[in-house]
Formats: C-alpha cells, sequence, structure tokens
C-alpha cells in the first residue's frame, strides 16, 4: 500500500518560498509513488480563535472538518511554516488551537493529569524556514515552535517520531541557494521522510 501523506502548509502568503518548499516535496513524494493530500491553511475558511478554551465546543467550520478528514487519513503529516517571532505563524497557530481538540487528537482520562495520545502511529516531518542559522536558533533561542508543534501538539498526540528540518537562512538567499533548497526538499520527498 503506498504511504499517504498530507502537506501542511502554514505559511499565510502563496508567494512565499514556503509554497515552494511545499511544491517540491509533493513532487518528490508522487515521483516515489504516495498518495497526497494538502492542506494550505491561509485558503481556509474558520475562525482562528479559540473563543471558549475548552470550556464550551465551538462549531468546527467546513474546511476544519475536512483538513480533520484529510489529517485521520494520513501516515504522515508534513508541515511546512516559517518561524516568526521565534514561533508559528498565527493563522497555523490559530488552525492547531481549533482542531487538535480533545475527543480528536487526544482525550484527558477522567480523574488523572494523563491522557490518551488519538493520533497514534502517525508519523511527521517539521520543514521550518529561518532567517538566522538553524544552529543559532536551536542553542540561543531553545526553539521554540519546534518546542511548541512538536513536543507540545503532535508527540502530545501520539505522533512520533517528528524529524525537524530547517531551512536557513532565506532572507537574502540567492537563486542559487533556494534552488539547492527545492532540490534538497524534493529528494525529502522521494525518500518519503
Amino acid at each position: 500500500m503506498n504511504k499517504k501523506i498530507v502537506i501542511i502548509n502554514g505559511h499565510p502568503n502563496a508567494n512565499s518560498f514556503n509554497f515552494g518548499l511545499a511544491e517540491a516535496y509533493k513532487k518528490g513524494a508522487e515521483i516515489a509513488g504516495a498518495e497526497i493530500k494538502e492542506i494550505v491553511i491561509a485558503e481556509l475558511n474558520f475562525n482562528p480563535n479559540l473563543q471558549f478554551g475548552y470550556q464550551k465546543r465551538t462549531e468546527l467550520e467546513p474546511d476544519l472538518l475536512e483538513a480533520w478528514e484529510k489529517i485521520k487519513w494520513a501516515d504522515h503529516l508534513v508541515w511546512i511554516h516559517p518561524v516568526w517571532w521565534g514561533g508559528l505563524p498565527a493563522i497555523t497557530k490559530g488552525f492547531i488551537d481549533r482542531l487538535f481538540l480533545p475527543g480528536f487528537a487526544f482525550q484527558y482520562r477522567e480523574n488523572s493529569s494523563f491522557w490518551d495520545k488519538l493520533l497514534k502511529g502517525k508519523t511527521a516531518h517539521i520543514i521550518t524556514t529561518l532567517d538566522q542559522p538553524g544552529w543559532f536558533y536551536r542553542f540561543y533561542f531553545r526553539r521554540p515552535s519546534v518546542n511548541q508543534l512538536k513536543r507540545s501538539t503532535l508527540q502530545f498526540c501520539g505522533i512520533s517520531p517528528v524529524k525537524v528540518s530547517y531551512i536557513a537562512i532565506v532572507k537574502n538567499s540567492s537563486t542559487g541557494m533556494r534552488e539547492k533548497w527545492l532540490k534538497k526538499v524534493e529528494n525529502w520527498g522521494k525518500g518519503l521522510k
């Protein structure tokens, strides 16, 4: 059976390099025979504000329900997003807040501090763009976006392993460097990583 991959693009600008990276990964994965579905968060019609927290369920918009079906379908989630102010773009954070809910992605146990991980059996790859060296983001800032998405969201919900790759330094990068990055990401897709 072919690997089922959902590519989740968290950049709000369709003209960004992140969209090129998503296309490169898709191209490679299709060459490898994977089944691909895509979620372009910026194209979804939804309120990113989890207005009542977990006290009261806000009805999910049709676009979020469709996105959730894609996530449930997939074996492997590829997240592509930039790092802004050390974290995820607001629209990506809102997507996670609204969709990775109790009863969907995890379930708290009654009278317990523990929870059930409802997305076990899935793997993920986070591909993130930076305007600083990846080593600097990791060691100086302690990679807050990775801690948030990898550890506090995906692994919290049972997704493992979660690979992280940095594309850096994007700001003022040459056309030649961008072409090398696109080829590298295409190869990750071919390797179904």
